[in-house]
């Protein structure tokens, strides 16, 4: 029989996202493969960040509604997942404009071509 699910795997889980994350922000030259090494390690912390909230949320910020097992649901991890998934977006879509307008003034997307970013 398994082990039910608990916090220590969804941090473990958060932690191999994370590492994953870093390794192809660091080992990419391709800056389009680095933005979404940033996007995996934001979801990495999104889920590490939910999964406390569901845990570890003390009883006043959990909500008096019950599900249909009688579990207290708290809303502090959801909020906190809306926030992350916003600045996420909003990260995304800037990384890439910056990435579109390097490719139109260097005709290229490869970090290590980008050394001297003088005009």
């Amino acid at each position: 029989m398994l082990a039910p699910i608990g916090l220590s795997h969804y941090l473990v889980l958060s932690a191999i996202l994370f590492s994953i994350g870093m390794f192809g922000v660091l080992s990419m030259r391709n800056l389009i493969a680095m933005v979404m090494g940033l996007e995996v390690m934001f979801n990495a912390v999104l889920l590490a960040g939910v999964a406390v909230a569901r845990y570890v949320a003390p009883l006043p910020l959990r909500v008096a509604q019950t599900g249909g097992e009688g579990i207290a649901m708290t809303l502090t991890g959801q909020v906190f997942g809306v926030f992350i998934i916003t600045v996420a977006a909003a990260e995304a879509a800037l990384a890439l404009a910056l990435v579109l307008a390097v490719y139109r003034e260097r005709e290229t997307v490869d970090a290590t071509r980008l050394d001297s970013m003088k005009h």
